[in-house]
């Protein structure tokens, strides 16, 4: 299931929107999002998000004070909880090769972005949302891993 969504920005409260969006198209399902480590991707209202729509009762605490919400790391912490129905896992740091939707990216801005044109930003956002809807039905595979783990370096 997929829960596209576009903004004019990508802040704190529209990446819980997007999780939010996304957890609805199943709201009992068990969810793992793959996310880097941008401080967006571990904020308080995420947290929120995140404990409210897995059934979580317990005291968040306050930003900057206690509890799972007192700092970053506090609240990485219990997002990746592995407990939960509902948790992120973080990529490494300087890691955006394994993400997944790095190569997806790669792909738009290829055959898209690249050579495009647009009028509005209304624009952009329709063709993105009809490549989107094109790629699925005629060119979406998994992506073949090729990396063996060898050094890239020696």
């Amino acid at each position: 299931m997929t829960s596209p969504s576009s903004g004019d920005t990508r802040t704190e409260a529209d990446f819980a929107k997007h999780l939010q969006a996304t957890i609805d198209t199943d709201p009992q399902g068990e969810w793992i999002f793959v996310c880097d480590q941008l401080n967006t991707h571990q904020s308080e209202s995420l947290v929120r998000v995140i404990a409210k729509a897995g059934g979580i009762d317990e005291e968040l605490g306050k930003r900057g004070q206690s509890g799972i919400l007192q700092n970053m790391a506090s609240r990485a912490a219990f997002l990746q909880e592995k407990s939960h129905r509902i948790r992120l896992v973080y990529t490494p740091k300087h890691g955006s090769w394994l993400n997944q939707v790095e190569m997806w990216f790669s792909i738009l801005t290829r055959r898209l972005l690249k050579r495009g044109h647009f009028q509005s930003t209304e624009q952009l956002k329709q063709r993105i949302l009809a490549f989107i809807e094109f790629f699925n039905q005629t060119r979406a595979k998994p992506f073949r891993w090729t990396y063996i783990g060898k050094p890239l370096r020696e």
